[in-house]
């Protein structure tokens, strides 16, 4: 007769009850990207499911596989926009992670948090190589999901001296401004446009709630030496985009192509975008394969579509420390 299967479940609270910081965040982050580019992992593109819901969101399913330590994980995350009018965040996720080596189901953990955390994550992690050493002004357009994460990462990377944000309502960009001045000494200013925040930025973050494609990024706003984090769902960049851009990097290549979805989604689709005019991958920037930053007036663009590795990372850094404070409900599976 077989043995009795447990799992563990961790809800919200369990895992704000860790307090996995920011430098362990980032860590797992970056060794998932430096895996990929060793070609150690493993990354099936991201499907989505459409309900029949007169467009009040999608879900996205993310698959994916780390060779070392060696765990699989699949998390299913929405993309509800709207969200906010019933108090809800926009993207609620749940992560489950596997034993490759019998199927066995390790953990089931809510992935909101993970979600959030990981891509903003990436965009630092991104920034680390891509950026200019010596930013001092960062322009975030968004300020809801995974809006904190990136700036507080970012702030963390660098020594800003001025931080801008804004988003579409004011009492969310309020909020926001708020939010961060609990957590940071540097001086966050709330403008009324995107223009505002990108003028003359060093660091020019799109991640904006669109439900269809507006042009908030302009292509004339991007100076020399500026790095480019366009990530939201829905287009918000012109097409022109990449035409002033020197370098163009992805978190995967054939994550970019897959899907209906996507910032630079109209760019791959026109051809503006190819295998031939992209720089390379991020995991080949971190391993050495490819050079990042070579000049401080390069323009450098890094698109992150989200990668499941990212969340089997976090997540299972906080399995570990699950396990070691017995925190969470052990459920049995059989």
């Amino acid at each position: 007769m077989s043995a009795d299967l447990w799992l563990r479940y961790l809800s919200g609270p369990d895992i704000d009850s860790l307090g996995l910081t920011n430098a362990e965040i980032l860590t797992a982050v970056e060794e998932a990207v430096r895996a990929h580019g060793d070609g150690r992992t493993v990354i099936e593109p991201r499907v989505h499911l459409v309900p029949d819901n007169d467009g009040a969101g999608h879900f996205n399913v993310l698959r994916g596989h780390l060779g070392a330590p060696g765990v699989s994980g699949v998390k299913v995350v929405g993309d509800f926009v709207a969200n906010y009018a019933a108090g809800l965040p926009s993207e609620l996720g749940l992560l489950t992670l596997y034993d490759p080596g019998t199927g066995v189901p390790l953990v089931v953990m809510d992935a909101t948090l993970i979600t959030a955390c990981r891509t903003g994550a990436m965009t630092a992690v991104g920034a680390r190589y891509l950026a200019r050493r010596d930013t001092r002004v960062l322009g975030h357009v968004g300020a809801r999901g995974t809006a904190f994460w990136n700036v507080v990462l970012l702030d963390e990377l660098f020594d800003l001296e001025e931080i801008r944000v804004t988003s579409r309502r004011p009492e969310s960009r309020e909020a926001f401004a708020r939010q961060l001045a609990e957590v940071t000494g540097t001086p966050v200013r709330v403008a009324a446009s995107a223009e505002e925040v990108f003028d003359d930025a060093d660091i020019l973050v799109e991640a904006s709630r669109l439900t269809a494609p507006e042009p908030l990024l302009r292509t004339a706003w991007v100076k020399p030496g500026a790095f480019v984090v366009p990530y939201g769902t829905i287009s918000a960049v012109e097409l022109d985009l990449l035409d002033v851009m020197d370098k163009v990097v992805v978190d995967d290549w054939r994550e970019a192509q897959s899907g209906r979805f996507g910032a630079l989604r109209p760019h791959v689709d026109t051809g503006r975008l190819s295998a031939a005019s992209l720089h390379g991958e991020l995991g080949q920037i971190v391993t050495g394969a490819r050079p990042g930053r070579e000049r401080d007036d390069e323009r450098i663009l890094f698109w992150h579509r989200g990668l499941a590795i990212l969340d089997i990372a976090v997540g299972l850094a906080i399995l570990r420390r699950a396990e070691q404070e017995d925190v969470g409900t052990m459920l049995r599976y059989r």
